[in-house]
């Protein structure tokens, strides 16, 4: 059981921070491969992309993509479970290419909406980020914190470093979350409190906690994870459950916007570029997964999009996030996860609608 306090991180890091990857392996020699069409048979494409993450990132990858393949790209951008219920209705006929974005956990259990593919990277990748199932290609992978309003935690005079100073009675009404069935982002947030606060990170003694959160959240569940980073920002919320990367670049802007990792413990989670079982443009659809495996994307990931690459061997760059070891990372079974999804979706249902 993790019992180690960790430093509340309310400031952006400066300076360069070595072991940016969540895995450490070896450096690799040779870059790995990147999609160029060079025969020329992908050239004049258009490929459908659906997306689960910000403009900024479509914006900084997608034209790079574009110039390198002589593929056009027309962007489709949801959160992961309408991508997924998307995908899943047009399966007979498929319009899709690629879904990029949604967490491991949530895009699993449906397998078989996606094709086989592995990139040419995977020589590069990180040994635990591997695709060892086959549609699964790993872009990125992603800790689990609390972005919070800092003008409004100092009024309340509360402060927030982990998943138990969520309980405290002046946080009531001001927790930003969203339905776990509906945004991987939340799912996550459910998977990572169940095992940081279930004695001995045991996942299934997690629910008296998830219960008191529901509490305390007084009623109040937002519509997707949009709203909650938003919600936060504008100082409707003081604290919200997201994902890594959220804060940055309110912080960049200037806005009163901190986060804090989860003092109890941390579980990793990966997000990857899948290509669509069917897809109109197989060809160009592989060439993008390439792409965003490659040495020339991940290697600015910290600095550009604020996410941990998969690729073995890229040093820290930009100081966005703290290093590994600055952080309490948790055990987990990702196949007890993944067989538990629905039970637990189920369960956290329940008790919202007991207590709502």
């Amino acid at each position: 059981m993790y019992l180690r306090k960790k430093k509340v991180w309310n400031v952006l890091i400066a300076g360069v921070l070595a072991g940016v990857m969540l895995f450490a392996a070896a450096c690799q020699s040779a870059p790995g491969g990147t999609a160029t069409g060079e025969d020329g048979s992908i050239a004049g494409t258009t490929m459908v992309l659906y997306v689960t993450y910000n403009q900024h990132i479509v914006d900084f990858v997608v034209p790079r993509f574009e110039a390198a393949t002589g593929v056009r790209v027309e962007t489709m951008m949801a959160g992961t479970g309408e991508l997924m219920a998307r995908l899943r209705a047009e399966s007979a006929n498929p319009q899709a290419d690629v879904l990029w974005g949604g967490a491991l956990f949530t895009v699993v259990p449906d397998a078989d909406l996606f094709a086989d593919y592995t990139t040419v990277n995977e020589p590069y990748i990180a040994e635990s980020q591997k695709n060892a199932e086959g549609p699964f290609t790993r872009f990125h992978t992603s800790a689990r914190l609390m972005m919070t309003n800092t003008e409004l935690l100092e009024k309340l005079g509360v402060e927030v470093n982990g998943y138990a100073c969520l309980l405290q009675p002046e946080l009531r009404g001001l927790i930003a979350f969203t339905d776990p069935a509906a945004s991987a982002s939340s799912f996550n947030h459910l998977i990572n409190m169940l095992y940081a606060m279930g004695p001995d990170n045991n996942p299934d003694e997690g629910w008296d906690y998830v219960k008191a959160l529901a509490e305390n959240m007084d009623g109040i569940m937002l519509p997707g994870s949009s709203a909650v980073v938003r919600g936060v920002a504008d100082g409707e919320f003081a604290v919200g459950l997201t994902p890594e990367e959220s804060p940055w670049e309110f912080i960049e802007a200037g806005a009163p916007v901190g986060f804090a990792y989860i003092s109890e413990g941390i579980i990793a989670t990966s997000s990857g570029a899948f290509v669509v079982a069917g897809a109109p443009n197989p060809l160009a659809a592989q060439a993008f997964v390439d792409f965003v495996t490659s040495y020339e994307i991940q290697s600015v990931m910290e600095v550009e999009m604020g996410r941990r690459p998969v690729r073995a061997g890229i040093p820290g760059a930009g100081g966005l996030m703290p290093g590994n070891d600055e952080l309490v990372w948790l055990e987990h079974d990702v196949a007890y996860i993944l067989d538990s999804r629905d039970a637990w979706l189920d369960k956290f249902r329940e008790i919202w609608m007991e207590l709502n």
